[in-house]
């Protein structure tokens, strides 16, 4: 039972953005705006079944870490439409981990021998190379190009502000889940009027793409018990299965076209991105 709770969040997390990529004449703004939606009504649920005590420092610090991962989330849905599901979703996984791994070890100290700096920096390795496997591409005009990189590096930073706020608060999970929520519903509104886009209220991708924010939504309140029951370092290995939903989903769902060496490569790249993950 435990392992069925661990993998519900690698599930969740990959098929959202398969809902949104799958939606006609969905954009970045509708799927921003759909998800942060479906997220907070999911995190309203949960707080009505499953009520918490929180302070204003906690419930504000949390709500900033959601707003922060809308901009993580952003530069996703912009890049998937660029350069597709199969390419965003590695690339952005490993500048997580990658990011992750550095503020874990730097920040908060998780690395404290020589054996672990070591360990990190192969896992580091084997992630970049997974991700570069990924990204192969015999098409120029569908290769990755140096902006696609910049934009995800750069929209990842709230990603790894998002994914730290709990380690650097004194608090159970469950306390953050509503204001984290909260905080993604309020970033997407911002992306929405920083863009010029409020009339995209009125389409009907925007709250199809509800669904997907179910989907995360479910996700990460299920990551929360199993970190619980499993313990942090086993949830989080099993959540990055994810990766491995999302870019064959992208290929075979979606039907994004990959010839049979880069079908090969992005096997090759996921396995190694998910070893890293596992090691680090």
């Amino acid at each position: 039972m435990n392992i069925l709770i661990a993998l519900i969040p690698a599930l969740g997390w990959g098929i959202f953005p398969l809902i949104a990529g799958k939606i006609k004449n969905s954009q970045p703004v509708n799927e921003l705006m759909g998800l942060g939606t479906g997220a907070l009504i999911v995190g309203i649920i949960i707080a009505i079944i499953h009520p918490t005590n929180s302070n204003l420092t906690i419930f504000s610090l949390s709500l900033i870490s959601g707003i922060f991962w809308t901009i993580g989330q952003s530069g996703q849905f912009i890049s998937m439409r660029n350069i597709g599901i199969s390419k965003t979703m590695p690339l952005s996984t490993g500048l997580q981990l990658i990011g992750n791994t550095l503020i874990g070890a730097i920040i908060f100290g998780e690395r404290t021998s020589g054996s672990q700096y070591l360990i990190g920096t192969l896992a580091l390795v084997l992630i970049i190379i997974g991700v570069s496997l990924t990204a192969l591409s015999k098409d120029k005009s569908a290769k990755l190009k140096i902006r696609d990189i910049i934009l995800l590096l750069f929209t990842s930073v709230g990603y790894w502000i998002y994914l730290s706020f709990p380690k650097a608060i004194t608090a159970d999970a469950q306390t953050l889940f509503l204001p984290q929520m909260i905080g993604i519903f309020i970033g997407s509104i911002i992306f929405l009027l920083v863009s010029h886009q409020t009339k995209v209220l009125k389409e009907k991708a925007t709250w199809l793409n509800i669904f997907s924010g179910f989907s995360f939504g479910i996700a990460a309140f299920a990551y929360i018990f199993s970190a619980q029951l499993n313990g942090v370092i086993t949830a989080f290995i099993y959540s990055q299965l994810c990766v491995i939903i999302s870019t064959l989903g992208g290929i075979f769902f979606i039907g994004e076209n990959k010839t049979k060496l880069e079908l090969v490569a992005t096997f090759v790249g996921l396995i190694l991105i998910i070893i890293g993950a596992a090691i680090q």
